[in-house]
C-alpha cells in the first residue's frame, strides 16, 4: 500500500495551526463573559506567542533526533489539550492555559511540520512542497478565525462548538500521521536531548539573517490582525458579526497564501524585497483605514499586506530550508520561526498597552507608522544584498 506523502503532512500541519487562531473572533464574547480590557486581549495573545517561542527554543531540534512523526503526535496532543481548556473555560486562568498549550503546539508544528513536508516531497517537487508547507501554515491560521466566526455566529454553543469541531479534525490528523512515513533515520546512537536555543550554523547565517528580518516584519502585520483587528472592528466600525470579523482576519492569511503562490514566478531572491515593498503599501492602507474608519480600506490593506507577507515569508523559508544541512534542518527552521514569532508578539503587546491610553485606533496608527519604518529598512537592506556568484 502506498503511504501518504507531503500533501497529507501539509494537511496535518494545517489542522494543527488552525487551532491556534480559533479564539480570535471570540475574544469579544470572552470579554463580556469574563470582563477584561484590550491590554488583556493582547497579553493573552502574547502568552500564546511566548509558548511558541519557548517550544522552538527548547525542542526546536528534537524532531532531528526523535523523528518527525513522534513530534507531530506531541504537537497534536498539545493542541487537543488546548481545545479541552477552552471547552472547560471558566475564567482567565484556563484561557491563559489553553493559549500557552496552543503556543507549545504551534512551536512544535512550525519546525517539525515544515521539515516533514519538505522531506516527504520527491526531489523534483521541493518547490511545490515548500509552497505546501507555508500554505498549510498560513492557510491553517486563516481558517481558524473563519470557521470559529461562522460557527459562533450561526450555530449553537458559540464558545464550545468551534473547539469540538477542532477535536474531531485533530483525531483525523492523528490517523493521517500514523500513516506518514518517517523521514529521519539514524544509524549511530541517538544523541541526548537538550535545549539548543537559537541554532544557526555559520554557513547558513548569510541567508538566515535577511530572511528572518523579513519574516519578523511580515508577522508583525499578522499579529495586528489576529489580536487587535477584531476589537477595532467592533468598537470603531461597529462590526459585531463574528463571521464578518473572522472573514476579515481570514483575508490577510488567504492573501498571504496567494503571495506565496506568486513567489514561484518571481524567485526567492527577488521575492523578499518585493514582498517587503508590497507589505509597506499594505501597512499604509491599513493606517489609512484606521484614520478614516473605513472597512473597505481595511480589507484592501489586509489583502495587500498579506500578499507582501506571503511573498517574503515563502521566499525566506525556501532559502533557509535549502541552505540548512539535512541533519540540522529542523533546528534552523525553528530558529527562523522564533524570529517570526517575536515579530508577531512584541509589537502587538505594545499596541495593547498604547490602546489603554490612546484608544485602539490611535494605537493602531502608531503601530503602522513604526512598522512602515522597520519594513522599509529591511526592504532597503534586501535590495542592497550582493548578487550570488553563478
Amino acid at each position: 500500500m502506498r503511504r501518504p506523502g507531503y500533501g497529507a503532512a501539509a494537511g496535518v500541519f494545517a489542522v494543527g495551526m488552525m487551532g491556534t487562531t480559533l479564539p480570535t473572533p471570540l475574544y469579544e464574547l470572552y470579554r463580556r463573559q469574563i470582563g477584561f480590557s484590550e491590554l488583556i486581549v493582547t497579553v493573552v495573545f502574547a502568552v500564546y506567542a511566548v509558548g511558541v517561542i519557548a517550544a522552538l527554543l527548547v525542542a526546536g531540534d528534537f524532531s532531528d533526533v526523535l523523528g518527525r512523526r513522534p513530534m507531530l503526535f506531541w504537537a497534536l496532543g498539545l493542541s487537543a489539550l488546548s481545545a479541552v481548556c477552552f471547552l472547560c473555560e471558566g475564567g482567565l486562568s484556563l484561557l491563559f492555559t489553553g493559549r500557552v498549550l496552543s503556543g507549545f503546539s504551534a512551536g512544535l508544528f512550525s519546525g517539525t511540520g515544515t521539515a516533514a513536508v519538505l522531506e516527504l516531497a520527491p526531489a523534483g517537487r521541493r518547490a511545490r512542497a515548500a509552497f505546501a508547507a507555508t500554505a498549510a501554515n498560513m492557510g491553517g491560521l486563516g481558517l481558524g478565525p473563519l470557521v470559529s466566526g461562522v460557527l459562533a455566529e450561526y450555530a449553537p454553543w458559540p464558545l464550545k462548538l468551534p473547539f469540538l469541531v477542532h477535536l474531531v479534525l485533530l483525531a483525523s490528523a492523528v490517523a493521517a500521521t500514523c500513516l506518514l512515513p518517517e523521514t529521519v533515520h539514524r544509524t549511530s546512537p541517538r544523541p541526548p536531548l537538550r535545549p539548543q536555543g537559537m541554532t544557526v550554523p555559520p554557513e547558513v547565517r548569510g541567508v538566515f539573517m535577511p530572511s528572518a528580518l523579513a519574516a519578523f516584519a511580515g508577522f508583525s502585520l499578522l499579529g495586528l490582525f489576529t489580536a487587535v483587528a477584531p476589537d477595532f472592528l467592533a468598537r470603531t466600525l461597529g462590526e459585531h458579526n463574528l463571521a464578518g470579523v473572522g472573514a476579515v482576519v481570514f483575508t490577510v492569511f488567504c492573501a498571504s497564501t496567494g503571495g506565496q503562490l506568486l513567489m514561484g514566478r518571481v524567485g526567492p531572491r527577488r521575492a523578499q524585497p518585493l514582498g517587503c515593498l508590497v507589505l509597506v503599501a499594505g501597512l499604509l492602507l491599513v493606517g489609512a483605514s484606521l484614520l478614516l474608519a473605513s472597512l473597505p480600506l481595511l480589507l484592501v490593506g489586509a489583502a495587500t499586506g498579506g500578499v507582501g507577507q506571503g511573498l517574503a515569508f515563502r521566499a525566506g523559508l525556501t532559502e533557509v530550508g535549502s541552505a540548512a544541512p539535512d541533519a540540522r534542518r529542523g533546528a534552523v527552521i525553528s530558529a527562523f520561526f522564533v524570529v517570526a514569532y517575536v515579530g508577531i508578539s512584541v509589537p502587538v503587546v505594545g499596541v495593547g498597552a498604547l490602546a489603554v491610553a490612546l484608544g485602539v485606533r490611535n494605537a493602531g496608527l502608531v503601530f503602522t507608522g513604526c512598522a512602515v519604518l522597520v519594513v522599509s529598512g529591511v526592504c532597503v537592506g534586501l535590495w542592497r544584498r550582493p548578487a550570488v556568484a553563478p
